[in-house]
């Protein structure tokens, strides 16, 4: 039988379905509801004659007729995307969505600048961030790019550096430092208060320095911890202990003389923020422009 327009449309959704086994993950790519996306595979498999999917209220999963329709329709699906992005290049203003899986710290640092001036340049490029210190994987979850520190960049990916190295620093109010002293070398952190660091893995981060013999880590007993850096710096300028985070984080508070920065002779840098996307898909029109702004305003150095 011959396919008609509403089975292209749907056969788009099952591609969709079948790269996320997930209705909410599918409904993020292609922009239509879950339940949406639910009532349209209904109907492909009605106007089918076979099940596509088997769902329960946990997992969906293919049949083995979902597998070979996917099997022999992926590659000219693919082909088509990649020709209509192709197009993009002929558009007096290039359009598209960019879905950004980012970790926390990038979203001020990296898009502050850069994000007005992307909006003023492309007003018809749409982008959704989602910011996050958690990992996750970028492609099975939706998203067109991620960006992370470059010594965390899943080995698969193709990476493109946006920043320079970024210096991790401690800091502490004014205040907290008159009352409890000035630390003098990362050891003394021992008998000083504090704001411990949770990651996106769950684990409590040791904070790192560089010292004579290279760098270490060191274990810092908190009685509060955060997995945020606004949660930090807004417990960091009320006084209630040490900070350690991203210089340019503390940068403002530090010229406005709300913090200080401590143990400065030890502070250690790190791999700087990449951009990264699968090796296996094209880059789309839109991320490659927003690539390309991001190194050339270079907010965090390059």
């Amino acid at each position: 039988m011959a396919a008609n327009r509403s089975d292209l449309a749907d056969i788009t959704y099952f591609l969709a379905i079948a790269r996320h086994r997930s209705f909410r993950l599918a409904g993020l790519e292609v922009g239509v509801s879950a339940s949406a996306l639910s009532h349209a595979l209904k109907g492909l498999e009605g106007r089918l004659g076979v099940r596509l999917l088997n769902r329960t209220n946990r997992s969906v999963t293919l049949t083995a007729a979902g597998e070979e329709l996917r099997d022999a329709i992926s590659q000219p699906f693919t082909a088509i995307d990649r020709a209509l992005e192709d197009l993009n290049r002929y558009r007096d203003a290039p359009t598209g969505r960019i879905r950004l899986n980012v970790v926390a710290d990038a979203v001020p640092l990296l898009f502050g600048s850069v994000l007005p001036l992307f909006a003023e340049r492309f007003p018809d490029i749409e982008v959704d961030i989602v910011a996050t210190n958690r990992m996750v994987d970028v492609v099975g979850s939706g998203f067109d790019a991620g960006i992370r520190y470059g010594g965390t960049v899943p080995e698969d990916m193709v990476a493109q550096r946006l920043s320079a190295n970024l210096r991790w620093v401690v800091a502490a109010s004014p205040a907290y430092l008159e009352r409890y002293g000035v630390p003098g070398a990362p050891q003394d952190l021992q008998q000083h208060r504090c704001i411990g660091v949770r990651l996106g893995n769950g684990r409590i981060y040791h904070w790192e320095f560089e010292g004579p013999e290279g760098e270490f880590a060191l274990p810092v007993h908190s009685k509060i911890t955060v997995d945020d850096t606004q949660a930090l710096l807004t417990l960091g300028l009320q006084g209630m202990g040490l900070i350690y985070g991203l210089e340019p984080a503390f940068a403002p508070y530090v010229a406005r003389g709300q913090l200080n920065l401590v143990l400065e002779e030890w502070a250690t840098q790190g791999p700087g923020y990449h951009i990264y996307y699968s090796s296996r898909h094209q880059v789309p029109t839109a991320l490659r422009l927003l690539i390309e702004l991001i190194r050339e305003v270079r907010p965090l150095g390059l």
